[in-house]
C-alpha cells in the first residue's frame, strides 16, 4: 500500500512543477531568442523611431502658419476706417453756410438795436401807443395822454411842454384822426429831445481823458467795458485806469474787461484813487493813447465826504493835463425814474458833467426822464446823453439818437 500510494505522487510530477515555474520564468529567457526571428521587424520600427522625430520639424512649420494668421488681423478693413472719416468734412460744410448766415444778419444791426430798444421800453410803449387805437380826438385823449406821460416819469414840465405844443397843431392842421395826433406826438417829442443828442467827439484832444462817475449799482464799471471796445472800433487806442480803489472786485472786473478788449489798465492796490488818476494820465501821453478812461468809485450824492474826493480826483487830473479831464459822463440807471434828477443835480454841482451813459432800458425802465432832463425839470440842465444801453452785450450800448428813442417811446 505505501508502494501504491508512492506512485500516485511520482517524484518527476514536482520537477514538472520546477518546470512550469522555470517556464514561467522562461519566456522573459525565451523573448530574447524569439526576437531573432521577429528581429527584422524591430529593425523596421527602428528606423520609424527615428523618422517620427522628422515630422516633428514640420510641426514648427505649422506654427509659422499661425503668425499668417495674424496678417488677416491687419486686413485692409483699417482702410475702409478712414473712409468713414470722409464724412467729418461734408460735417464742416454746415459750418460755412452758418457764418454766411451771421454775416448777412450783421448788416442790418440798426434794426436789431431798434427792436431791442422797443422791446426795453415796451412798458411805456404800451402804455402810451395804445392810447391812438380806435378812440376820437377830443379833450379825453389828451388828459390820458397826460397821465401816460406823468406815468413815464416824464415829469410835469415836459408833458405840459408836448401837450401845449400837440394841441396847437391838432387845431391848426385839422387833425381828426387819431393815428395822425400818435405821428404829430412823435415828431414833437423828437424835437424835444433833440437838444440831447449830440456825437462823442474822439479827436478833440490826445490823449482825450475821460473822467467817468455814478453810483453803485448803475453799471459804471460795464458801461467803461462797452464804450473801450466801441472806441477801438473806431480806431483809438485805449487806457483805463482803476481808480474805484474803494470796492475789492471793482479793480478786478476793469481788469476783466480790459484783458477782454486787449486794453491796458493802471492800478493800486487800495492805493488812492487821484494817484492813479494822475498817473493813468501821464502813461497815456507817454504811450501816445487816444483815450485815457478814469474809473471812480461809485457813492451816492448824500455822502459828502466821498463827493469830496471826486472833486479831488478831478482837480489831479487837471495837474496832469492842464485841459483834463475833457468828458466826465455820469452812468445813470434807466429804472430810476425822476430819482435821476437828483444824482444829475448833484453830480453835476460837484464835478460838472458833460455828458450821459443811461443803462438798463431793457426792462423796466419807463424812459420818460430823457424828457424831464431836456425840459430842465427840478433844476437840472440838459446835459447831452451820449449813449443808451439796453442790454449786457458789448454792442448793446448805442449812441442816443432822438427820433429813434421818441419812436421806441410811443411802441413804433
Amino acid at each position: 500500500m505505501f508502494n501504491f500510494f508512492k506512485k500516485k505522487p511520482p517524484v518527476p510530477a514536482q520537477p514538472e512543477t520546477r518546470e512550469d515555474d522555470a517556464a514561467r520564468h522562461a519566456p522573459p529567457v525565451e523573448t530574447p531568442a524569439t526576437p531573432a526571428a521577429d528581429a527584422p521587424e524591430r529593425d523596421e520600427l527602428v528606423p520609424a523611431t527615428p523618422s517620427v522625430p522628422q515630422p516633428a520639424p514640420p510641426v514648427e512649420a505649422v506654427t509659422p502658419e499661425a503668425p499668417p494668421a495674424p496678417e488677416p488681423k491687419p486686413e485692409p478693413e483699417p482702410e475702409p476706417e478712414p473712409e468713414i472719416e470722409t464724412p467729418a468734412p461734408v460735417a464742416v460744410v454746415p459750418p460755412a453756410p452758418v457764418a454766411e448766415a451771421e454775416t448777412a444778419p450783421a448788416k442790418p444791426e440798426k434794426s436789431s438795436w431798434l427792436s431791442r430798444l422797443r422791446s426795453g421800453l415796451s412798458r411805456t410803449g404800451k402804455s402810451l401807443g395804445g392810447l391812438f387805437v380806435g378812440v376820437k380826438v377830443d379833450e379825453n385823449l389828451f388828459e390820458e395822454l397826460e397821465t401816460a406821460l406823468i406815468m413815464a416819469d416824464a415829469g410835469v414840465e415836459a408833458t405840459a411842454s408836448l401837450l401845449d405844443g400837440l394841441r396847437a397843431r391838432v387845431r391848426k392842421e385839422r387833425i381828426e384822426d387819431a393815428a395822425q395826433v400818435k405821428t404829430a406826438l412823435r415828431e414833437l417829442l423828437t424835437e424835444h429831445l433833440r437838444p440831447l443828442e449830440r456825437a462823442f467827439d474822439l479827436s478833440r484832444a490826445q490823449p482825450l481823458v475821460v473822467m467817468i462817475a455814478g453810483v453803485n449799482g448803475a453799471g459804471k464799471t460795464t458801461s467803461i467795458g462797452k464804450l473801450a471796445h466801441a472806441f477801438q472800433a473806431r480806431g483809438a487806442s485805449v487806457l483805463l485806469a482803476a481808480g474805484d480803489t474803494f470796492r475789492a472786485a471793482a479793480r478786478e472786473q476793469l481788469i476783466e474787461w480790459g484783458s477782454r478788449n486787449n486794453v491796458t489798465v493802471i492800478s493800486q492796490e487800495g492805493g488812492d484813487p487821484a494817484a492813479v488818476a494822475f498817473d493813468a494820465v501821464n502813461a497815456g501821453r507817454a504811450r501816445g493813447a487816444g483815450v485815457v478812461m478814469i474809473d471812480t468809485a461809485g457813492r451816492l450824492p448824500t455822502q459828502l465826504h466821498l463827493m469830496e474826493e471826486l472833486r479831488k480826483v478831478r482837480r489831479v487830473v487837471g495837474k496832469a493835463d492842464a485841459d483834463a479831464p475833457h468828458e466826465v459822463l455820469l452812468v445813470l440807471d434807466g429804472n430810476t425814474g425822476q430819482n435821476a434828477l437828483a444824482q444829475i443835480r448833484a453830480f453835476d454841482a460837484a464835478i460838472n458833467l458833460t455828458g450821459l451813459v443811461v443803462t438798463k432800458l431793457d426792462g423796466t425802465a419807463k424812459g420818460g426822464t430823457l424828457a424831464a432832463v431836456a425840459a430842465g425839470s427840478q433844476g437840472v440842465r440838459p446835459i447831452p446823453v451820449y449813449w443808451i444801453g439796453v442790454g449786457e452785450g458789448l454792442q448793446d450800448l448805442q449812441p442816443f439818437v432822438a427820433a429813434d428813442f421818441a419812436a421806441a417811446l410811443l411802441g413804433d
